[in-house]
């Protein structure tokens, strides 16, 4: 068996069929538990306060924006190299989603930064890669609405996956790339001075759990719509050069 066999839309159809029952739940689970034991059993933190509970949507939503346009460059290149449609449909489906995780990053980081940074916004280099990225994601986005030829957009918008996979890389290493700004560093990390107690670290590993799941079922959800209309589409042009 081999994995291209599920770049056949029939094969992936029918696969999907059976895993999303199962990434729904996974999800809905984590992400409940996750969420309550964060926000209602955690200890409020020394110098942050109760404002502490912003990581269990702040690091799994800020994570998720990286590794989705990760995912979009990994499936952009499927296309270009081997021309699978069900890979150009997986990163179109995942652009909104991936823009709407970097959205609840800025504005969880906005709400983070004005009682600790005393300021709503900085053009600190992490927070304006970050800006920068969800740019991408806009203009990625309406790549797809603007040419009309399926195939012909997926070429376009698979270069621009592959330019915006740089500011994907600032955005997660930026703090490490420049010494200033205000943005802290890693939250969760192997230096034993800088990870976050376990207090805090194992709700927020259930929420960044559900974040994965959730975005799994929403992509498999979305490429399946999108399937579906390629197939429509098909359809219709075979009618009406009937």
């Amino acid at each position: 068996m081999s994995i291209w066999e599920y770049a056949n839309p029939v094969k992936f159809m029918k696969t999907t069929d059976k895993i999303l029952p199962w990434t729904v739940g996974i999800a809905a689970i984590t992400l409940i538990v996750g969420l309550v034991w964060g926000y209602f059993f955690v200890p409020a933190a020394e110098n942050f306060g109760g404002s502490v509970k912003v990581i269990y949507v702040h690091v799994p939503a800020a994570m998720m924006a990286i590794n989705i346009w990760v995912m979009m460059v990994v499936t952009s290149l499927i296309w270009l190299i081997r021309r699978h449609h069900v890979s150009a449909l997986a990163a179109k489906a995942a652009a909104p989603i991936g823009a709407v995780m970097t959205l609840i990053a800025l504005i969880t980081g906005a709400v983070w930064g004005q009682p600790m940074w005393g300021t709503w916004w900085e053009w600190d280099p992490r927070l304006t890669s970050f800006l920068i990225l969800f740019l991408f994601y806009l203009g990625y986005i309406a790549l797809w609405a603007a040419v009309e030829n399926p195939d012909t957009a997926a070429d376009l918008t698979g270069v621009l996956s592959l330019v915006g996979g740089v500011f994907a890389v600032l955005s997660r290493y930026a703090a490490n790339f420049w010494n200033q700004g205000l943005h802290q560093g890693a939250t969760l990390s192997m230096d034993s001075e800088q990870h976050i107690a376990d207090v805090y670290w194992f709700p927020l590993l259930l929420c960044m759990a559900g974040f994965i799941f959730f975005f799994l079922s929403l992509v498999l959800i979305r490429t399946r719509t999108e399937v579906r209309a390629r197939r429509l589409g098909a359809i219709q042009q075979r009618e009406r050069m009937a």
